[in-house]
């Protein structure tokens, strides 16, 4: 398997943990690469705001939190 999913976050974040679990009931790990953005400006200014964000790399589309996995399983 690969990874099919970005979701994007920083360390600390409640909700992105949520997200994270959320991910994992829905897909296998190796699946769902968790990347802090807390690193990197560009991904910083996109997302300060909106993490947790779930985005599926083969076109990009993007679930902003809050999502449910109702949502989630629709993206994949």
């Amino acid at each position: 398997m690969s990874v099919k999913f970005n979701l994007y976050g920083t360390e600390g974040c409640h909700l992105c943990e949520d997200a994270l679990a959320l991910c994992l009931s829905a897909m296998p790990a190796a699946e769902v690469r968790e990347v802090d953005i807390i690193d990197d400006d560009k991904l910083v200014k996109l997302y300060r705001v909106h993490i947790p964000v779930l985005e599926r790399l083969s076109d990009q589309k993007k679930l902003f939190w809050p999502f449910e996995q109702k949502q989630i399983l629709e993206l994949l």
